[in-house]
Formats: structure tokens, sequence, C-alpha cells
């Protein structure tokens, strides 16, 4: 059995790791770390697992967890891992970090947008950017994998096929992405309220968003070159959900017409038909985040624009399990050379 360690276990992403790793055959968690509730009952923080969870949370102490655990897990607020990090924690075990401290290789981005000094840079040209089906090969030989959070990892995969195959220009894409409210995490925030979020709907991070340089790289990853994208993320009054619309100029063939639908759609094939966690949709059936809810899939589809000679890409996928701690699982599964759907084999709940 493969023992796991959970630092921030009390929050959405880290109780969402109980519930698929209480799942998984193969693992076993030995640490419930949790700050804000050290010596409390893990199922009287969350009442769903009561006679589940027989655990008590323990704290943040990550040195003493790598000497207990093969992999540990860290769903906290940007800045923690980052501060605690040691060469000796990562000889001793395999890290999954939920959070962005080693998402971006260039530490002058990574303070310039999230406000905060990095601790530990050295550590950003090992971590693997743990997208899985565009860096499958580099995450098998990593101990340090860095989770894509639930914005980044449905633009970059909405939009990475034509990036890659050069059918777009993707400087000029423009990514309109909308969050259910579980993305803002479980701390007491004003803004997060049900008075203020119910019935309404809000744009924030208008240029700003701090996961756009993490999409950015990414994508200029695939483009070959750097690009720049407009991200503009909603907050939606629901508790599960990305939605993204993505916007962009098509390239026109050698023969001066745009590519069609067929074309683009074999595009999407050739790097998702044999994807499991992603599903290329039929033709003209849009996305929808009900469809994805409570699983580890993702649905895409597009709509091509002749008039304006743009494609219209869409994507959806559940923030905190593609997004967040399904991807982790699924990390952790090819970390430890297992199949990479164990744990992950959910139906999508609906309604």
């Amino acid at each position: 059995m493969i023992k796991a360690g959970i630092i921030g276990a009390t929050g959405y992403a880290g109780n969402e790791l109980v519930r698929l790793l209480m799942g998984h055959k193969e693992v076993e968690i030995k640490w419930f770390g949790s700050k804000s509730y050290i010596d409390q009952n893990y199922a009287d923080v969350y009442q769903n697992m009561f006679e589940i969870v027989e655990d008590t949370c323990l704290d943040d102490n990550i040195e003493e967890l790598a000497n207990q655990v093969d992999v540990i897990f860290t769903a906290t607020p940007q800045g923690f891992l980052a501060g605690v990090l040691t060469e000796e924690i990562l000889q001793k075990t395999k890290v999954i970090d939920l959070s962005a401290d080693f998402r971006m290789k260039d530490v002058n981005v990574y303070e310039a947008w999230y406000k905060i000094e990095h601790k530990s840079p050295q550590f950003l040209e090992e971590a693997v950017y743990g997208l899985c089906e565009i860096n499958r090969a580099d995450i098998k030989q990593a101990r340090l994998v860095a989770n894509p959070g639930c914005y980044t990892t449905c633009s970059i995969l909405t939009a990475y096929p034509l990036v890659k195959e050069g059918l777009i220009d993707p400087n000029t894409l423009i990514i309109d992405a909308k969050s259910g409210t579980s993305g803002a995490g479980r701390s007491a925030k004003l803004a997060n309220l049900y008075c203020e979020v119910n019935e309404n709907i809000k744009a924030y991070g208008v240029t700003n968003h701090r996961h756009t340089p993490e999409i950015e790289e990414q994508l200029g990853y695939a483009a070959g070159e750097k690009i720049v994208v407009n991200f503009t993320p909603h907050l939606v009054p629901m508790n599960r959900g990305i939605l993204v619309t993505e916007y962009a100029s098509l390239h026109k063939k050698a023969d001066g017409t745009y590519p069609t639908y067929e074309e683009v759609k074999a595009v999407y094939d050739k790097y998702y038909k044999e994807e499991k966690f992603i599903r290329v949709l039929n033709k003209d059936v849009c996305p929808e985040t009900k469809w994805v809810e409570g699983s580890n899939y993702v649905d895409v589809n597009f709509k091509i624009d002749t008039r304006t000679g743009r494609i219209i890409m869409m994507g959806a996928l559940d923030n905190l399990v593609k997004g967040a701690a399904g991807q982790a699982v699924q990390n952790m599964n090819l970390l430890f050379g297992l199949d990479e759907a164990e744990g992950l084999n959910l139906v999508p709940m609906f309604p």
C-alpha cells in the first residue's frame, strides 16, 4: 500500500483528496494535516466522513510527515510549500503540490503575480507541471509535481491541440472563464457569502488574474514561442464547475480557406482520442458543467465562425476533481506506476 499524507486536508480540495483516496485500492492515508483543526476528529470537520474516517487532524510538520509516507499532497495556500521544502524531504518522499508555488519556471514572474517572495526557487527547474495528458512521461520520473489548478487545466486543455498544431494565432486567444464558488476555498470571505454570490455573476481579476502567466507559459511551450492572452474569470452561484469559452483567430490554409470542421476535429482526436479523461463531444454539442460534476472528465468542443475567421473553443470540468484533487490522484498514479485511472473511475453526478 502507498502511504499518503495530506497537508491542508480540511480545505475543499483537501477534503476531495480524502474522498478520492478513501476509494483508492492502493492507498492508505496516514496523515490528515490541518493547522486550524489540530487534535479534532476529521469527521467532526467534515460530517460526510462520519464512520468513514476515524483519524484526528494533525499539524503541518512536513519534515516529520516525510519520514512516514511515500507521497505528500499539499493542498495549501501559495507560499507554504516553497517556505518549507528541502532536499532532505524530496529524498524521502514524493510531493504533489496543489498550490502555484512550483508551476512557473521564472521566479520573477511568480513573485510579480503572487506578490510574495519565493523561498525555494532552486526547485523550480526540477518541478514537473502535472498536466497528465501533456507531460505524462516527465511526471512518471518526478519527485516534485506542480499540480495545475482548475482554471488553468480547463483553459490549457481546451486550446492545446490547436495551438500545438498551429491552427490558430495564440496571441489572439481570449479566454472567458466561469467558476463555482468552491474554487475560492473554504475560508470565510465577505465576497463569498451566500447573499453576495446568489443570484449574481461577476468578473474579477480582470487583466491581472494570477493564473494568466501560467496559461501563457504552458501554451507558449505548445506554440514554441512566448505568447500573450486575455484571461477573464467570473464567479457564478454554483458549488462546482469550470466553464471556459475561448476565442482565437484561425490561420488560413494555403488555398486561402479556413480549416473545416472535420480538419479541426481530426486535430482534437489526434491528441485526445486515447485520453480517458478528455471527451471531445459530438458536433454542435456544447460542454456543460453538469455533465462533468463529481468526475475527473474534461469535456471540450468547438465551433468555427467563417464569417469572422475565428474559432470558439469550449471546455468544462469539475474544479475540485480534474481541477484539483482528481488531477493530483492521477499524478500520483503515474508516479507509482499504477493504472492512471485507479480511484478516478467516477461517473459524473446528475442532477
